[in-house]
């Protein structure tokens, strides 16, 4: 799924949306040991408004358009359908509409025995389906030609005791300490996913979304235990590894100039591909061609393959996960932070036989802490 199907599901993840239905929805509390201590499920055209739309909050966070970071899609290994794998026991689930109590607790005891969670956590899935509209040659709605997806979304939320601290008791008008007996659901969950995913439109049972909240340390479990699927580098891990490819091939040839245009170039590649199903990535032979572009000798682009295979293998870096939102210069006791569009305003050189950052500034007059100071 690219950013663009993403922000579809999550546009119309709402009974307001008028093509989406979330039919039914199953909870349960799984505890520090891995027991499910409890599950149920509940019909979400009954509940009370309230209590639905916490629903909504909660699994609505999973559908991150953030694609390639906090969403990831995996596709699943030729295994994963054999009976108890699990897509095999996602896709029952899925064709079961939550309707089956035994698909559910095998979906359940699959999560709990599976996950690597250091405390107690709730599961909450929901059963949902979206009317796919499609247009004809005249740009208009085709009769008889909508699709019905059909997918399952699921939220990990991690359960904490209340809050420490003081409470005032009116009954005895005094301070006292407030006693940690409430277990409370968060309603930021810390995984989930989606099944199947929405790619092009149409539903593809043999790949997954999974979501992460937390980018830099994503839960491994959940995609290679849970999900049953080989997990890539992290965001962090991905931006790391090509920092370290770039030091090794371009050596003491990097420079400012070259590290922003190499930005810019991998920038072009994620906007030229943004609506593309596959996500953007670079690879060995392409961030060669990057490297060459911009003017790096081609015995130093030459380096790229071995240095790459090296740190990466075969792996491709997916090219959003890359790219810099603002360039950082750090020099003992000095940080300056530039926007893209100040980038071109910036460029080092050597005056006076000193190594010196230049700043155009076309406006005389700037700020410092806060202070307007004129040039």
């Amino acid at each position: 799924m690219n950013k663009k199907e993403t922000a579809e599901i999550k546009k119309n993840f709402s009974d307001k949306s008028g093509f989406f239905i979330m039919e039914r929805v199953l909870t349960a509390f799984i505890d520090a040991d891995k027991n499910v201590r409890c599950h149920n499920v509940s019909s979400c055209l009954t509940m009370p408004a309230e209590e639905h739309d916490v629903y909504d909050e909660t699994l609505k966070k999973v559908l991150n358009t953030n694609v390639g970071r906090s969403f990831v899609e995996y596709e699943f290994p030729n295994e994963a359908y054999d009976e108890g794998q699990p897509q095999n026991i996602l896709y029952t689930l899925l064709t079961s509409e939550l309707k089956d109590d035994t698909a559910c607790e095998e979906f359940l005891s699959h999560i709990a025995n599976n996950i690597a969670y250091t405390g107690p956590f709730a599961v909450i899935t929901a059963y949902c389906t979206y009317t796919v509209r499609r247009k004809d040659r005249n740009d208009e709605f085709a009769e008889g030609e909508d699709e019905l997806y059909k997918y399952i979304l699921t939220a990990i939320c991690p359960v904490n005791t209340s809050k420490d601290g003081f409470v005032f008791d009116s009954t005895g008008n005094e301070i006292t300490k407030k006693q940690n007996t409430e277990l409370i659901i968060s309603k930021a969950p810390s995984d989930g996913f989606l099944y199947p995913v929405f790619s092009n439109r149409s539903s593809d049972i043999n790949h997954v979304m999974y979501y992460t909240k937390n980018v830099k340390s994503p839960n491994v479990s959940v995609v290679e235990n849970v999900l049953g699927c080989s997990f890539v580098m992290s965001a962090v891990s991905e931006k790391n590894s090509f920092q370290s490819i770039l030091k090794n091939v371009v050596g003491d040839d990097l420079d400012y100039m070259l590290i922003k245009t190499v930005n810019e170039k991998i920038q072009e590649v994620v906007e030229d591909s943004k609506d593309d199903t596959d996500r953007a990535v670079i690879d060995n032979v392409r961030l060669r061609d990057i490297l060459v572009d911009v003017g790096l000798p081609e015995e130093r682009a030459d380096m790229v393959e071995p240095v790459y295979q090296k740190v990466c293998g075969t792996a491709a870096l997916t090219a959003a996960n890359l790219v810099e939102n603002k360039a950082v210069i750090t020099s003992p006791g000095i940080t300056v932070n530039i926007k893209p569009s100040a980038a071109d305003k910036v460029r080092t050189s050597v005056v006076d036989g000193r190594r010196c950052l230049l700043i155009d500034i076309d406006d005389p007059t700037i700020e410092i802490n806060g202070l307007p100071v004129t040039l």
